[in-house]
């Protein structure tokens, strides 16, 4: 009896000693990119031939795979990443109103562009958004490098890639135009 209570007593020190902001902030992030993956992933997957490998993409254009572990990873350094200007700023008070409502709304902006891509097929638009994205996170990693410099380390990878599906989302906008809707089709 003596070696659960002692089990049972460890577990408790062990969830004591867990940081949970530090927790909470890496999986904020990861939430919206799973939903979204989980959810679109699905979409992509229910035609016969998925709409999205006929698009014409560029030859640098990453296997599928990558997406999923490329974005945990980007998604876990980013939200470390608010949790330390959280803790450098004393909390949710003056001073992170700035970095982290930047944080968020490009957080929101990030999420915003799979539906936009994946389930509007709009590609000028998932482009457009993609590139005010960029900037709010440029903007936030200007901001949070005013606070901890290691903050703005962490989200240096995110803007690398968000420059590299830029460019893919750029890529696919300009070689792969819209169907051109015939008049009978609309008054169908």
């Amino acid at each position: 009896m003596d070696s659960i209570q002692d089990f049972v007593e460890s577990a408790g020190e062990v969830i004591e000693m867990a940081n949970w902001p530090a927790i909470g902030s890496i999986i904020l992030p990861n939430l919206g990119g799973w939903v979204n993956g989980l959810y679109f992933a699905g979409q992509i997957r229910k035609d016969e031939k998925p709409w999205y490998d006929s698009l014409k993409k560029p030859s640098w254009n990453p296997p599928k795979w990558v997406f999923g572990p490329a974005w945990t990873v980007l998604y876990s350094s980013m939200g470390y990443a608010s949790y330390l200007v959280w803790e450098e700023c004393g909390g949710f008070n003056e001073n992170s109103l700035v970095p982290l409502s930047l944080y968020g709304g490009q957080l929101v902006l990030n999420w915003a562009w799979t539906p936009i891509f994946f389930g509007l097929k709009d590609f000028k638009l998932a482009f457009i958004e993609i590139s005010v994205l960029s900037g709010a996170a440029v903007a936030t990693t200007i901001s949070f490098a005013q606070h901890d410099r290691t903050a703005m380390a962490l989200m240096l990878p995110y803007l690398g890639w968000l420059a590299y599906a830029s460019s893919l989302a750029y890529y696919i906008w300009r070689n792969n135009p819209k169907p051109e809707t015939r008049a009978d089709d609309k008054a169908d």
